[in-house]
């Protein structure tokens, strides 16, 4: 699986992003894995398409020293579609954005 990990929490820092994640992000039945929807404008055109499966979404795994970024774009209604894939250059760009943007807001450094 491709992934985009950022390591090096402290306890203070995994605390802050817990508290992040369970206001803005829908939590998994899994334990420490959330789902970010994809913003809409980087959509391929096929999963733009796809209305029925979205939201189209990156599943993030957030344990005490890490947070795992998954590059695989996943529908939650299907196991399988045409829609479902790696992320392109602009979803993962997107994500990084995205994470970066969070971190800064909670004053995290790694």
């Amino acid at each position: 699986m491709k992934q985009y990990v950022i390591d090096g929490f402290t306890l203070k820092d995994y605390t802050a992003l817990k508290q992040y994640f369970d206001t803005y992000l829908e939590a998994a039945t899994v334990g420490g894995i959330y789902w970010l929807d994809l913003d809409s404008g980087v959509l391929t055109e096929t999963q733009a398409s796809h209305k029925a499966c979205g939201p189209h979404v990156f599943a993030l795994m957030l344990e005490e020293n890490a947070l795992f970024c998954e590059l695989l774009v996943r529908i939650k209604t299907n196991i399988r579609c045409d829609c479902m894939g790696y992320a392109t250059v602009e979803q993962r760009n997107w994500l990084l954005d995205w994470a970066d943007a969070v971190l800064e807001k909670l004053s995290i450094c790694v």
